[in-house]
């Protein structure tokens, strides 16, 4: 039996990894996120949450950004288990493939729009470019093997001109880092009268964005659905409805 004197709590605590500590740090600090914003959060309250000593916070993460990209990469493993069905997916051509792995993330990102918003808005501000670069560049690793596998798939059937389809996965991803100017500024005028403007402005940034990747890929223009009408609306009313 376990003492009783006060002890057994003392034990608990000694007997957790430091992989079970870091996720509950990262649990509080999502829960935290999600509730006050990135911007809002501070370290002391991510440790008062958690109930750790500062000595135990910074023995896992030397800094509230580098908790934010660890916890923007665990969410990236997670959303990567809900495209298993589009990579399984038997009879799919390649790019059928990658339409519905486009399809999928516009799916996610539009049901998950409240909670992202709380977490993530800061970073589409221009004094946050190089934490929103530093986040892409925790996430992609994640994402980059998962769309590489429907690039070989391509490129085997000479569907893709992708010589090297890891590298090109990387470089269609990275490319999502040129939105985000045109994401802040439809952020910021959601809800005044420069939100039609701003919105039409970041839907033709990401249409020029699918044209690139087509490109990358050497598919005819218009082969890629990279945008559905009304999605980045859709997503923008969610994120400032909150």
């Amino acid at each position: 039996m376990l003492p009783t004197d006060g002890r057994s709590e003392f034990m608990a605590r000694i007997i957790k990894t430091a992989e079970v500590r870091r996720g509950e740090l990262l649990d509080c600090a999502q829960a935290l996120f999600f509730e006050r914003g990135y911007e809002r959060t501070t370290m002391n309250d991510i440790i008062a949450r958690a109930g750790v000593s500062k000595g135990g916070f910074y023995h896992h993460f030397e800094s509230k950004e580098a908790l934010l990209e660890a916890l923007s990469a665990r969410t990236a493993q997670a959303t990567v288990a809900r495209f298993d069905d589009v990579l399984a997916a038997p009879g799919l051509g390649a790019l059928a493939r990658l339409n519905a792995f486009f399809a999928r993330a516009r799916e996610i990102k539009v049901a998950e729009a409240p909670a992202l918003r709380a977490t993530y808005d800061s970073l589409f501000r221009p004094e946050n470019t190089l934490l929103y670069l530093r986040i892409h560049a925790a996430v992609n690793p994640v994402i980059a093997p998962v769309l590489a596998r429907i690039l070989e798939q391509g490129r085997q059937e000479g569907v893709f001109d992708v010589p090297d389809p890891q590298a090109a996965a990387e470089i269609v991803l990275q490319l999502g880092t040129t939105i985000q100017a045109a994401m802040g500024r439809a952020l910021a005028a959601a809800g005044t009268e420069d939100a039609a403007a701003a919105i039409q402005a970041l839907e033709a940034r990401l249409r020029f964005h699918g044209l690139a990747v087509e490109r990358i890929l050497g598919v005819p223009a218009g082969s890629i659905c990279f945008l559905e009408t009304d999605t980045v609306t859709a997503v923008i009313s969610e994120e400032r409805a909150k």
